[in-house]
């Protein structure tokens, strides 16, 4: 028969410090190997080299691109051109000065502008 023990666990005293479930630990000393051997495997990189400069995230460019005309497609094929005043983790976007298009063809103007940001396809830099 099985023993189940309904004492609640005590809090650690001061000179033992708190135990961690086994698996939590396997998972960290797992993760510290992989972070070891990637270190071990990655090459030198020169700095300052060509390839290094060029390389820009995504995340480089919507800071980039902060307070400047974009477009932005949606996945229905609505463009939105304006100013980008903010967007968050979740693509969400506020624009300013903002035009709708639709085929082309200009639909509508707004002073400001929020889309959700499961709706957005890309965002891309626009020329004034």
């Amino acid at each position: 028969s099985r023993h189940f023990d309904n004492r609640k666990p005590q809090p650690p005293t001061a000179n033992q410090p708190p135990r961690l479930p086994p698996s939590f630990v396997q998972l960290v000393r797992t993760m510290s190997s992989a972070r070891e051997t990637d270190a071990a495997k990655a090459p030198e990189k020169e700095s300052g080299s060509a390839p290094e400069q060029n390389k820009r995230s995504p995340s480089d460019f919507l800071k980039a691109v902060l307070g400047r005309p974009v477009n932005v497609r949606l996945n229905s094929g609505t463009d939105y051109r304006g100013v980008l005043a903010c967007l968050d983790g979740y693509m969400n976007i506020a624009m300013e000065q903002t035009e709708e298009y639709v085929d082309g063809q200009l639909k509508s103007k707004y002073g400001d502008c929020f889309i959700r940001g499961n709706n957005v396809l890309y965002i891309s830099s626009q020329r004034r």
